[in-house]
């Protein structure tokens, strides 16, 4: 059983957190004990899907060694639902950090991209 750090479980002001609580519908395409996974509201390509933990983080920048695990289950998450999606040609998965790097909700989150060409450089 993964061990999660101490730390918020929810953030009664946060929108992902209010989606894991079922406080605001989402269309959950994954869930398990430590994640969920559903479509962006503006996707970015013809799949664009959310992975979010259950258990509050900011982001990735306030990741501790302890939350090793279940870091690893939001990429194993996020392979699983590649998998279903059927993006055996290939996806990107981003992690938007910090007000730079484009995060514009304040919870840890995939973005799980596919079913087009990704260019690079991709910013």
């Amino acid at each position: 059983m993964m061990k999660i750090p101490p730390g918020n479980l929810a953030s009664s002001e946060c929108l992902f957190c209010k989606i894991v609580a079922g406080d605001i519908p989402a269309n959950r395409v994954y869930e398990d004990e430590f994640c969920i996974g559903f479509p962006d509201i503006n996707p970015q390509a013809p799949t664009h899907l959310l992975i979010v933990p259950k258990h509050h983080i900011t982001s990735i920048a306030k990741a501790e060694a302890g939350h090793a695990a279940l870091l690893g289950s939001l990429m194993s998450a996020a392979a699983e639902i590649a998998r279903g999606e059927k993006l055996s040609k290939g996806y990107r998965i981003v992690v938007n950090t910090g007000d730079d790097g484009g995060q514009t909700v304040n919870h840890l989150h995939l973005h799980l991209l596919g079913g087009r060409h990704m260019n690079w450089p991709p910013g």
